[in-house]
């Protein structure tokens, strides 16, 4: 009877535990005045987050929760949210697809050289070590989708990694990478790479 009763109590946790989409859906109202509804954000200086890795959006959520991510906006957005509508939200978000967008023509060389090759006599890598090729990122890593992404959005956060920001408590080595590999890009470098990042296509 005990090992019964212990069966049925780690079923009813996993099933608790298990994520939701439609319920996060339910809950995105909020996260759609700066995100979109489904994840599209209309304003480029706010990131999208359509089809962002589940698990990344799970993780960058509490890290806004804990503090440890400081955010004045986001912070209030999240104080009230369960472990269990982090997960729905996070499902729901990573459902969705997101919008195609387009590069700068006239940056598309400097920043597919930057994300394709690196800068080799500045040490700094080649973006697509990490997020691949087409900008798809790798979950099992914890490197986040990049293709598409707001060019806007992708500046400012370049430019708060080369100022030396770090996520503080973090338990993930990846959170100090960028700050390395962004010190030494140039203003005119982030612009370029950042814009190219936005023209990023799957492969079909």
């Amino acid at each position: 009877m005990k090992h019964i009763i212990l069966s049925l109590l780690l079923v009813i946790s996993t099933h608790a535990l298990a994520q939701d989409a439609e319920k996060g859906k339910a809950l995105s109202a909020t996260c759609g005045a700066c995100h979109g509804m489904d994840g599209n954000s209309v304003n480029p200086i706010w990131p999208s987050i359509a089809g962002q890795h589940e698990k990344y959006i799970e993780r960058q959520i509490k890290l806004f929760k804990s503090g440890a991510r400081p955010s004045a906006n986001m912070a209030p957005m999240v104080a009230a949210l369960s472990d269990q509508d982090i997960k729905d939200l996070s499902a729901f978000f990573a459902s969705q697809k997101m919008k195609l967008k387009a590069a700068d023509p006239e940056m598309v060389e400097l920043g597919q050289s930057i994300y394709q090759g690196g800068i080799k006599d500045r040490n700094i890598p080649a973006c697509l070590a990490c997020h691949g090729p087409t900008g798809q990122g790798n979950p099992l890593s914890g490197y986040p989708k990049l293709a598409n992404q707001h060019a806007a959005y992708t500046v400012n956060e370049l430019k708060l990694y080369r100022a030396g920001r770090v996520i503080e408590g973090s338990d993930n080595p990846n959170d100090s990478v960028m700050a390395e590999v962004a010190q030494y890009l140039s203003d005119e470098e982030i612009t370029a790479v950042a814009s190219y990042i936005q023209g990023l296509q799957k492969a079909k």
